[in-house]
C-alpha cells in the first residue's frame, strides 16, 4: 500500500487506470473500490492504491471474471492462509467455464457451416435449408 496522502482526482485516477469516471463510481457503489476520502470541497481524493485496484479489476474482467468473482479475488488477495490456493481454484473454474463455452460455440459453428454449405443462396425461400432449420420445431442432428 502507498503511504502517501490521497491527492489524486477521480479524473486522474480514471486516466491512469484506463477506466471511465462512471466506472469508478460504479465500483465504489458495488463495494469493489473503497469509498475515497473527500476534500473540503466534497470532491473525491484518491491515492495510487485506487489505481492499482482498478487495474486489478480491469485485468480480471479481461480474463472473464464476473464482478462477484472479482470481489472474491480481491478478498482472497489479502488472505494469507487460503488466498493463493483459492485464487488458483477460481482461475481453474474460470478456465473450465471458458472451455465449455468454446465447445458450445464450436458445435454451433459447425451446425451453421453445414446449413450455409447446404444453402444454394437462390430459389424458393421454402426450400432454403437455413430457413427450414430455423422454422423446425425439432432440432436436426
Amino acid at each position: 500500500m502507498n503511504s502517501q496522502s490521497p491527492s489524486l482526482t477521480i479524473g486522474t485516477v480514471a486516466k491512469r487506470a484506463g477506466v471511465a469516471i462512471d466506472t469508478i463510481r460504479f465500483y465504489e457503489r458495488e463495494g469493489l473500490l473503497p469509498e475515497p476520502l473527500r476534500r473540503a470541497s466534497g470532491y473525491r481524493s484518491y491515492d495510487d492504491s485506487a489505481i492499482n485496484r482498478l487495474r486489478f479489476i480491469r485485468r480480471a474482467k479481461d480474463l472473464g471474471f464476473t464482478l462477484e468473482e472479482i470481489r472474491d479475488l480481491l478478498a482472497l488477495s489479502v488472505d494469507r492462509h487460503r488466498g493463493v490456493k483459492a485464487v488458483k481454484q477460481r482461475a481453474a473454474q474460470r478456465l473450465a467455464d471458458i472451455d465449455a463455452r468454446i465447445a458450445e460455440l464450436t458445435r454451433i459453428r459447425q451446425g451453421l457451416e453445414q446449413l450455409i454449405e447446404a444453402c444454394p443462396g437462390r430459389g424458393d425461400p421454402e426450400q432454403c435449408p437455413i430457413l427450414r432449420a430455423l422454422a423446425d420445431e425439432e432440432p436436426q442432428a
